[in-house]
């Protein structure tokens, strides 16, 4: 998987793709991040790469010729075409909302470009002409896509073959079933007065197992209940959950 990034803060991605998972992943030649500088394709003398807004308006508007230009340069220059069919993702909070579904989407591709807004906005050209998706990490504002880029990145990378070194981590994470994982605990046994769920201590495999889907949708429901909709549930299932309204079950 190759990851470009078009922004005008190439060095905020400095630390984050030297360390942890993403520094081992690239180390073994799974996956590739290119941060391009939007400024290095503007042609003004000054480098600027925004201007005033028409119409009026607060803030200051990106202009569409460098981002245009850059996402054209990293055409040619990655995939020998200007025109080669690569996804064009522009970070902004007008965008589809993130989430676990969306992220394996992308993950399917081999390449995605991630074009970072700034200041008051991108001009829509750019939405209209260039991007082939808009995504948002939530209804909240930033400064810029940066953040949003990283989290892009960062997820969809987790998915690639080889990069997380357990399937079953990826499998059990929170949202890869649809639902929230569930209470993950370590040594010791016992901290002052609060211990360990028994199941976790039986090594009855069939129990922890139940245990662990039991939890993740008492978890679920309490922190997430819009999630359950959304996921097809075992008769089992349904039990727990009608259970945990009649306040049978409360999270441990």
């Amino acid at each position: 998987m190759i990851f470009h990034i078009l922004t005008i803060f190439p060095e905020i991605f400095s630390s984050f793709v030297e360390t942890g998972l993403l520094k081992k992943a690239i180390e073994k030649n799974k996956i590739e991040i290119y941060q391009h500088d939007i400024r290095d394709y503007s042609d003004d003398k000054h480098k600027n790469i925004d201007d005033y807004s028409f119409g009026g308006g607060a803030g200051m508007i990106m202009k569409p010729e460098p981002i245009f230009k850059g996402v054209e340069a990293i055409k040619t220059n990655f995939f020998d075409t200007s025109s080669a069919d690569v996804p064009v993702i522009l970070l902004t909070p007008q965008g589809k909302k993130l989430d676990q579904k969306l992220v394996e989407k992308l993950s399917a591709n081999k390449s995605l470009i991630l074009i970072c807004g700034r200041y008051g906005g991108v001009d829509d050209r750019v939405s209209k002409h260039l991007v082939t998706e808009e995504i948002s990490l939530g209804d909240f504002i930033l400064s810029g896509g940066e953040v949003a880029a990283m989290a892009i990145i960062e997820s969809v990378a987790r998915l690639v073959e080889g990069v997380v070194g357990s399937k079953e981590s990826i499998e059990k994470d929170s949202f890869t079933s649809g639902l929230l994982q569930h209470p993950q605990y370590t040594r010791p046994s016992k901290f002052r007065d609060w211990e360990v769920p028994k199941e976790l201590l039986s090594g009855n495999h069939k129990e922890i197992l139940k245990w662990q889907r039991r939890e993740s949708i008492i978890k679920t429901f309490h922190l997430r209940p819009d999630l359950i909709n959304d996921i097809s549930l075992t008769q089992e299932d349904q039990k727990i959950i009608d259970s945990i309204k009649s306040k049978k079950y409360k999270q441990e």
